[in-house]
């Protein structure tokens, strides 16, 4: 038997669960490969959000996709500071080669760990400074 918080009456009902605190369903390895293999590709077009969002949304749904999408985290960010020193030293006209450097050893890189993550690999990113563990 239970309180009811309302009046204070003993009932046999069980408390409501709260549909918020729930425990997320595992993905399958199939679901959890596509996942992976669209944050590593996402990352090319849209830099960090697709890894942050993917991490935050998916971390819980299976170890496979944590791994890639810690890792594609890591990855972005690491080149988001890249971006940024390239975008500053603009102003010495090197910048302009570090910002083609890091626009290609993104594009490379997200093609190659997103292959990885489609025939069900772990991929480490090179050049990566790990930020979240």
């Amino acid at each position: 038997m239970s309180v009811n918080c309302f009046n204070g009456r003993m009932t046999d009902a069980t408390p409501p669960t709260d549909p918020y605190r729930s425990t997320p369903q595992p993905l399958s390895a199939s679901d959890e490969r596509l996942w992976s293999t669209l944050i590593h590709i996402g990352g090319i077009f849209f830099g960090f959000i697709p890894a942050l969002v993917g991490y935050l949304v998916l971390k819980d749904r299976g170890p496979f996709v944590r791994s890639h999408t810690l890792t594609a985290l890591n990855f972005q960010l690491t080149m988001l500071i890249a971006y940024v020193v390239g975008y500053v030293l603009t102003f010495i006209l090197i910048g302009f080669l570090v910002l083609a450097a890091v626009g290609i050893v993104v594009l490379i890189f997200s093609i190659i760990a997103a292959i990885a993550a489609n025939k069900g690999e772990n991929y480490k990113y090179p050049l990566t400074i790990e930020f979240i563990k």
